[in-house]
C-alpha cells in the first residue's frame, strides 16, 4: 500500500462558545485540515491550527511535507516522520514545522487503524475505553463575574464533574479581585466539582506563590501554566510552595522541552498539546516519559482525537473538552455524566462534515 494523494484546506470556524452558551470571541478559529489517500482506497484525516496570521503559511508547510509522503508506505509511520524531519532540516524541530508535521502523523495513525480494523486507542495501548472529561473554554477570564457565576452552574447542569476557569484577569486587576473571583465561582458550582484554573503564563513566580497560597482553600484540581512555560526552575519553585497540583506543558514543541521540565520536577501534571508535540507518535512518547516520572498526563484541545490517547495509556488523567474543532466532523464523542467513550470505529472514528467544509472553507 502506498500514499497516492494529499489534500489540505483552510477552514475558518466560528469562534463560538457552545458549552455554556457564552459570548462568542471576535474573529474565527482557523484550522488546516488534511486528507491522505492510498492506492488501497483507505484515507486518513488530520488537522492542525495555532497558525493565526500564519495560517496560510501553515497550510503551505502542510502541503510541502505532505507531498514528500506520496509513494511511501503509510504504515511505516516512523520512517515517514524521519524523512520529513530530514527534509525540514534546520526549520525544525519546533514552530511551524511541528505544527505541519502533526496532521500528517495523525492521518497516518487514522490509516493504520482502518487497515487493522481497530480504533487508534487500542493500537496505542488500549488501557480503557471510557475516560473523564472536563469542560474548557466556557469560564474565561474575559467574562464578567455575573457571566461566570451563571456559566459555572450551567456546566454542572449539563453533567460536567470537572471544569476549568482562568485567573490573571485582564484590565485593572489585583490579588484581592482574583481571590474573590475564584472563591465566588467555587461557591456557585459547589464543593464536589473538580475545578481547574489556567493562568496562561501571566503571573510571575512571586505572584503564583502569593496568590496560589491564598486560594488553597478553593481546593483546585490543578493550577495551570502559572508562569513563563520554559522557566522550569521557577515553575518548580511554585510547585514546591503550593499544596495545589501544578500542571504545564501545552506550550512545548516536540519532546525535548518535556525532558527538561520533568528533570526539573516542575509540574505535578503533564499537559501535552498533540499539535505542538508533532502528532500522535510524539504525544505517546512524551506520555511514556511522564509515566517514568510517575506523573499523570492530560491533553490540550482536540478532544475528538485526544480521547484515543488519554484512554490508551495507564497514566491518562482526563480529557480537555474544548469544542473548538468539533464542528469539522459529522460525529464526535459526546460527554455523558462527565465522561467520554472512545469511538469503536476503526482509526479515529471521524469523518469530515462536507457541508461544514463547504460553508466555512477558505479554498482547497
Amino acid at each position: 500500500m502506498k500514499i497516492t494523494h494529499v489534500q489540505s484546506q483552510i477552514v475558518r470556524l466560528p469562534a463560538d462558545e457552545p458549552l455554556a452558551n457564552g459570548p462568542s470571541s471576535p474573529g474565527t478559529r482557523d484550522v488546516v485540515i488534511l486528507t491522505l489517500g492510498t492506492d488501497a482506497g483507505v484515507e486518513g484525516i488530520g488537522l492542525t491550527f495555532f497558525g493565526a496570521a500564519l495560517t496560510g503559511a501553515l497550510k503551505s508547510a502542510v502541503d510541502a511535507l505532505g507531498a514528500l509522503t506520496v509513494g511511501e508506505d503509510p504504515l511505516a509511520i516512523e520512517a515517514i516522520v524521519g524523512k520529513l524531519r530530514a527534509a525540514a532540516s534546520g526549520s525544525g524541530p519546533g514552530g511551524i514545522f511541528t505544527l505541519a508535521l502533526s496532521p500528517i502523523d495523525i492521518a497516518l495513525w487514522d490509516i493504520k487503524g482502518k487497515v487493522y480494523n481497530q480504533p487508534v486507542a487500542k493500537l496505542a495501548g488500549g488501557f480503557r475505553s471510557r475516560v473523564p472529561t472536563y469542560a474548557s473554554g466556557a469560564l474565561m477570564r474575559t467574562l464578567s463575574l455575573e457571566q461566570l457565576l451563571k456559566a459555572g452552574p450551567t456546566l454542572v447542569g449539563k453533567g460536567f464533574h470537572q471544569m476549568k476557569t482562568q485567573l490573571a484577569l485582564p484590565g485593572e486587576t489585583s490579588p484581592a479581585k482574583e481571590i474573590d473571583r475564584i472563591h465566588r465561582l467555587r461557591e456557585a458550582i459547589g464543593p464536589d466539582i473538580d475545578l481547574m484554573c489556567d493562568i496562561n503564563q501571566r503571573w510571575s513566580v512571586h505572584q503564583a506563590i502569593d496568590i496560589g497560597k491564598r486560594i488553597e482553600d478553593v481546593n483546585l484540581f490543578w493550577l495551570e501554566d502559572v508562569t513563563t512555560h520554559d522557566d522550569y526552575e521557577g515553575i518548580a519553585r511554585v510547585s514546591a510552595a503550593l499544596r495545589t497540583p501544578v500542571a504545564g506543558g501545552e506550550y512545548g514543541y516536540g519532546s525535548v522541552p518535556f525532558r527538561h521540565m520533568l528533570e526539573a520536577r516542575s509540574v505535578d501534571i503533564v499537559m501535552i498539546d498533540m499539535l505542538r508535540a508533532g502528532g500522535i507518535s510524539q504525544w505517546l512518547k512524551i506520555a511514556g516519559m511522564a509515566e517514568a516520572f510517575n506523573l499523570p498526563v492530560v491533553n490540550h484541545v482536540c478532544p475528538e482525537v485526544s480521547v484515543h490517547l488519554v484512554a490508551a495509556i495507564p497514566n491518562g488523567l482526563t480529557v480537555e473538552y474544548m469544542p473548538w474543532s468539533l464542528k469539522l466532523f459529522e460525529e464526535t464523542p459526546l460527554p455523558v455524566k462527565g465522561h467520554l467513550t472512545v469511538p469503536d470505529k476503526p482509526g479515529l472514528g471521524l469523518k469530515f462534515d462536507r457541508d461544514v467544509l463547504k460553508r466555512y472553507g477558505a479554498g482547497a
